[in-house]
């Protein structure tokens, strides 16, 4: 019985993959179009768990016949160039990009859904593809370690769909994943100023440290971020050369009570205000000299 079944498994594979080919094949665009569909519908069912739950990959999408799905790109493909005005060509070249997405080929979906709404600008599907695409943006930003150009482009497509459809009802879900890829951002940038700070290179630490705090004003490694600055303005005065320590000095001392006014309750502040004493009598040091 395995056997029979295992062959008559093999007798309907080929009689399908038969009839496939005939239909790429064939000039019968009106067959091509319907076959297109049941593929397309076909692969993006989602496969099961034994439980008969949909499976799901690690960034919580269904899981779908991908390779089933990419057999429909190429009918849709020539339905659309034959009749690319029509609603057939139309279908064809949204399902073209939505096939790529849900067989998790990002950069292929990205551009077919993409350019979709400039193509057909009053289609129904217009503002599923806009959001797609910037999914498409979404799925191809990389970790937070890695160059985070890809994550910018992903922000810059979602906001631009809640430009074009402020009244979504993805506009929350939108949100929500702007928020996400900003805090990616922000720990990119984070590990930048703790990375300086840890291999003791004062100057870029209290540099990147400065920009780090006016591009995330409301970050939440605000507190760790300005006692690296604090701590590295205290060595990079101590380190300094005659014409540039008093201006660091003072930096350092001004950047100390900021701290102290933000973070009254910080334990860094004993040790940190130790060494701002110490500063502060080199700076008395300093001025006595050059007054006389």
């Amino acid at each position: 019985m395995k056997n029979l079944t295992f062959i008559l498994l093999t007798v309907l594979g080929l009689s399908s993959c038969s009839e496939y080919n005939s239909v790429v094949k064939s000039d019968d665009y009106g067959r091509k179009f319907d076959l297109a569909n049941e593929i397309y519908d076909k692969g993006s069912r989602p496969k099961f768990d034994k439980h008969g739950n949909p499976k799901v990959n690690g960034d919580g999408d269904v899981i779908v016949k991908s390779n089933t799905l990419l057999r429909s790109i190429t009918l849709y493909e020539q339905v659309y160039e034959r009749m690319p005005k029509s609603s057939e060509g139309e279908l064809s070249y949204f399902r073209i990009g939505k096939a790529y997405y849900l067989a998790g080929d990002y950069y292929m979906g990205g551009y077919y859904l993409g350019v979709f709404p400039k193509r057909f600008p009053f289609s129904p599907k217009a503002e599923e593809a806009m959001f797609l695409s910037a999914m498409c943006s979404v799925h191809n930003s990389p970790t937070f370690s890695l160059d985070q150009n890809e994550t910018e482009i992903a922000i810059a497509n979602l906001q631009g769909f809640l430009s074009n459809f402020p009244n979504s009802v993805l506009v929350d879900s939108c949100n929500h994943i702007i928020d996400r890829l900003y805090l990616k951002l922000e720990t990119k940038d984070y590990e930048s100023v703790y990375l300086y700070n840890k291999t003791g290179n004062y100057n870029a630490a209290v540099t990147s440290a400065l920009t780090f705090m006016e591009d995330h004003p409301m970050s939440k490694y605000e507190e760790d971020v300005y006692f690296i600055l604090v701590d590295n303005s205290i060595l990079l005065a101590k380190n300094s050369i005659d014409s540039k320590k008093k201006e660091r000095i003072e930096n350092a001392i001004e950047r100390y009570r900021n701290f102290a006014v933000r973070y009254p309750e910080s334990n860094d502040l004993k040790s940190l205000n130790f060494r701002i004493g110490n500063l502060e009598e080199e700076l008395k040091v300093i001025e006595l000299s050059s007054n006389n």
